[in-house]
């Protein structure tokens, strides 16, 4: 079959958009979406840019028309994969503008006007020159927008972060003046929720990977418990509203047991 030209192609996208926003009313939907922006590269080589940067550029553009798509769809929390702590040994010529192009994201999500209220997570202090400054004051810039909230995961790695939970645990417990062995005694999986880096996010509803990779790569290890997973074979940049509104629709008729 011949692909429709694009003059017909995108009104009838359009329609087809409205009827699956309008099959989702009154659906479940999830309350926090994680996302893993995968692909970029990829997307890049295969559009015939020789320079890859185009691809991080195409991808920090997507991120605003994702928020907005969430916001729409009156999703309380989203959590964007953006850079991974193993990322971060790439070669400087690589690492260096993809961490510039989530400088300028970041600020762009976080600039007045916006109606989300951004929080950058990860091992930040990993992070190259004054990269983790500057996106802690672009996120400070948000706060109490109220909204859906926004976490961005950079230098990001799961088992570091429940590294990370349990040692803050016990620098709370032995600051306050407790034994630490006490709380080796007492210690549970709340001690760690409580502690991850974004804990209003502590339980992942749905986690949506592009690109065609089928695994979690370290993200929300100790969050995805019970979360649904939807692997897409589109590139994060070629990432479309009737995607996410599939992935939606996946996950209404889905039947969560969480174990039971």
């Amino acid at each position: 079959m011949k692909l429709l030209p694009l003059f017909l192609r995108q009104p009838m996208e359009t329609v087809y958009e409205r009827r699956l926003a309008t099959t989702l009313v009154g659906l479940p939907r999830p309350q926090h979406i994680g996302i893993m922006l995968d692909g970029n590269r990829r997307w890049a080589r295969e559009a015939g840019h020789d320079d890859v940067r185009e691809g991080y550029r195409a991808g920090g553009a997507k991120v605003v028309e994702f928020l907005e798509w969430c916001t729409a769809a009156d999703i309380a929390h989203v959590t964007l994969f953006m850079l991974s702590d193993d990322n971060l040994g790439r070669p400087s010529e690589q690492l260096g503008p993809l961490i510039e192009i989530i400088e300028a994201t970041v600020r762009d999500i976080s600039a007045a006007g916006r109606p989300w209220e951004v929080q950058v997570i990860g091992s930040l202090d990993l992070l190259p020159g004054d990269s983790a400054r500057v996106l802690k004051e672009a996120a400070a810039e948000t706060t109490g927008r109220g909204g859906t909230k926004v976490d961005v995961a950079v230098g990001y790695g799961g088992r570091r972060e429940i590294v990370d939970a349990v040692k803050r645990a016990f620098r709370q417990h032995i600051g306050a003046g407790g034994d630490p062995l006490d709380l080796i005694d007492k210690f549970d999986v709340d001690d760690i929720s409580r502690h991850l880096y974004s804990p209003t996010g502590e339980n992942t509803d749905f986690i949506i990977r592009t690109s065609g990779e089928q695994r979690l790569s370290g993200f929300l290890l100790w969050q995805s418990a019970y979360a649904e997973m939807q692997w897409l074979d589109c590139y994060w940049p070629a990432f479309r509203r009737i995607d996410f509104l599939r992935a939606l629709r996946s996950y209404a008729g889905r039947q969560r047991r969480f174990g039971k």
